[in-house]
């Protein structure tokens, strides 16, 4: 069961998804998980606090499930447990990729460098996995391919005319083949692209 806290933090992540940060006030947070707005500073000092802990949480999750993914047996495998993994949590929690698209400019600047450093990070993880796949590729681009697959699979919030099944396959199966066409531009000379 959820505590407290993280009830606090799934309903505002819901409605600053929903109406954005500037748009959402204290008392509607409150009124999300049935207290007054105040009740809810015994949990965060603030909404800028509210914010920063979900985007710091968000991209800690994303870098523990990355680093986790590494140690599959094969290169071609840590790329599609990545895959896997990302597209899982981008379905499962639409409400905080849109958060995290929308919201990082209204971080304080000490929760935007954290996010940020946790952010590349995870990247990193990528890029050692596409390379890992690709020798020849370079880093900028397989750190381009990183991006780019981030976008495809986060716009789910925006995309959900399948079930969340189909949504799945088809997200994975995407990836994996736009990853599969960088690893192919490496003989084409693609690869040295900046």
């Amino acid at each position: 069961m959820p505590t407290r806290r993280e009830q606090i933090l799934a309903a505002a992540a819901e409605l600053f998804a929903r109406h954005g940060f500037h748009g959402v006030g204290i008392d509607d947070i409150g009124a999300a998980v049935g207290v007054s707005g105040p009740a809810l500073y015994r949990h965060f000092r603030s909404k800028d606090a509210m914010l920063g802990e979900m985007l710091t949480s968000i991209s800690e999750v994303l870098l523990a499930g990355g680093q986790e993914r590494r140690d599959a047996s094969e290169p071609a495998g840590v790329l599609a447990e990545l895959v896997g993994f990302h597209v899982d949590f981008a379905l499962d929690n639409p409400s905080l990729i849109t958060v995290q698209e929308r919201n990082l400019g209204n971080l304080t600047e000490p929760d935007r460098r954290r996010v940020r450093a946790l952010q590349r990070r995870y990247v990193e993880v990528w890029v050692q996995a596409i390379r890992d796949t690709a020798p020849a590729v370079d880093e900028p681009t397989a750190r381009a391919a990183a991006h780019a697959v981030f976008g495809l699979i986060n716009s789910t919030p925006h995309s959900r005319h399948l079930g969340r099944d189909g949504m799945a396959t088809m997200l994975r199966e995407m990836a994996l083949g736009a990853l599969a066409s960088t690893r192919a531009g490496e003989s084409t000379g693609l690869s040295t692209a900046s």
